[in-house]
């Protein structure tokens, strides 16, 4: 097995240009696995990514060739300074993804998400904040783009989808991508979308709602939940587009609008929330609702995963490129530890059973 992850390692990194080229100590493969093991494993930064390595040299000896031992964290810091973050990200999402197969209705969550603690005061340097696509049924993460600092969101989501492969699935955006280009562009792509939309377009799902969409044909579903201190009750409708829509052509493949309702008791306290969204497919409103709970998801499980237990938020890996790229190697981490399910733990403790069993390690790696 460890000759066929070198090799598995070796053909999808092989395209990655190296900035260092001409002074090469350490191979560039050498570097980027070397990272990505002890991520999996609990490194959050340079220097503990490279103590895992000291310490685990007999795990990296079975699938790298050491030519000159373990990086010591300066080579770590230089090499992720300055290799580019979409290349980078390419290259490795092609493994991750590789594993694991794209099926058809596939819901894609896109979203957005700050790295607050990687701010450099000192160089004028603000938090990073990027925008990423990842698949909801397994947190595998398909690609995401940094917004720039004179930029926003809406203006990022067009350029993250031209390097998508989002063909046969569903992608979910929040109210950011309430923007006709970016229904247009999934719909090129080979893909339907459920966007949220906010604005003047509310009215008219209200003026169905008071009649509970007694007007039109709608589906409808409701579920129940409890936990962490609370309860919710969540309701969807789906129906066909109304003939009062305003602008309905503007939005390219637009068939039809959808409505979730969450009502959430916490305590002797309420809160209600609506959110309306626009489909492209034309499904039931049981099939809506699990788009928007596995969009929800994304939201809350996944970043609560990478600040809480990768501890994104808090790091300070700021030179160069290094935080966009270091948020990458997070991410394809997670993705593998989430769908290693040979062992009935969280995520926390995989992490955990990784930094003890090589074999283990092999596994998340692999997928198998």
């Amino acid at each position: 097995m460890a000759n066929d992850l070198y090799a598995f390692i070796e053909d999808h990194f092989a395209t990655l240009t190296d900035p260092h080229r001409r002074k090469l100590v350490y191979p560039l493969t050498n570097i980027l696995t070397s990272a990505l093991c002890p991520v999996i494993s609990g490194g959050d930064d340079f220097v503990s990514i490279a103590e895992w390595g000291r310490q685990k040299r007999a795990c990296l000896v079975r699938f790298l060739q050491l030519i000159n031992g373990i990086p010591s964290h300066d080579p770590f810091n230089a090499i992720f300074r300055d290799i580019k973050p979409a290349e980078f990200e390419r290259c490795l999402l092609s493994g991750v993804t590789s594993l694991h197969e794209v099926t058809a209705g596939q819901v894609v969550a896109i979203d957005g998400k700050t790295l607050r603690q990687n701010y450099d005061k000192a160089n004028a340097k603000s938090a990073i904040h990027r925008v990423s696509a990842c698949a909801t049924a397994n947190h595998v993460s398909r690609g995401q783009v940094v917004v720039d600092a004179k930029s926003n969101e809406i203006t990022a989501i067009p350029k993250l989808l031209e390097i998508l492969d989002v063909s046969g699935c569903l992608v979910t955006i929040d109210a950011m991508g309430e923007q006709t280009e970016i229904a247009e562009k999934i719909v090129a792509g080979g893909a339907d979308y459920v966007l949220a939309v906010k604005g003047n377009q509310p009215t008219l799902f209200v003026s169905h709602m008071d009649d509970d969409f007694a007007r039109v044909k709608a589906s409808r579903h409701e579920s129940d939940d409890k936990g962490h201190g609370r309860t919710e009750h969540r309701s969807y409708y789906v129906c066909d587009v109304p003939d009062d829509l305003t602008d309905r052509v503007r939005w390219k493949g637009l068939k039809q609008i959808g409505v979730a309702i969450s009502e959430t008791m916490r305590g002797s306290k309420s809160c209600d929330e609506v959110r309306d969204s626009i489909l492209s497919k034309k499904m039931s409103a049981k099939q809506f609702g699990a788009a928007m709970r596995g969009h929800w998801g994304i939201e809350n499980s996944l970043h609560w995963q990478l600040d809480v237990t990768f501890g994104e938020d808090a790091c300070r890996v700021r030179l160069g490129l290094a935080d966009a790229n270091l948020s990458v190697v997070r991410r394809a981490a997670l993705g593998l530890l989430k769908n290693e399910t040979s062992e009935k733990i969280g995520v926390k403790n995989k992490r955990l059973a990784a930094a003890c069993n090589t074999r283990y390690m092999e596994k998340v790696l692999t997928g198998s």
